[in-house]
């Protein structure tokens, strides 16, 4: 079966409560038509690049995805119909990570790290 990555990015004003219900009505969608999803991964609150929409924030969800490519379609047509995703895109893939992706370790990273400066605590004036 193919396997697919779906990437879509909700209003700045939905609470993570929302957002969640709509992963889960991507996730009903699939299963519903004999599609199957193997991860769900929120990346959180981001800004983005330019206003979408009116838009400066937006959340990120990501789904992988094991399913015939009539139930992306169908999953494509209700995302293009629901007014909180304000994009999405679904890319084809030759396998599916397993572990967390890139956006995950990130934040990981930066929590680790204790922020912007390493954990060193110091800032600019400090520094030079």
């Amino acid at each position: 079966m193919p396997l697919y990555e779906h990437v879509f990015l909700a209003r700045q004003d939905l609470s993570q409560a929302q957002v969640d219900a709509l992963a889960q009505n991507a996730t009903q969608i699939i299963e519903d038509n004999e599609g199957k999803v193997t991860k769900t991964e929120t990346w959180g609150l981001k800004t983005l690049a330019y206003k979408i929409q009116k838009n400066r924030k937006a959340h990120y969800v990501m789904l992988n995805i094991e399913a015939p490519a009539g139930v992306v379609a169908e999953l494509e047509r209700q995302t293009r119909v629901n007014e909180d995703v304000i994009r999405f895109l679904t890319i084809r893939v030759d396998e599916l990570e397993t572990e967390p992706s890139v956006q995950m370790r990130k934040t990981e990273r930066s929590d680790r790290k204790g922020g912007r400066d390493g954990g060193r605590g110091r800032d600019r004036d400090e520094r030079n």
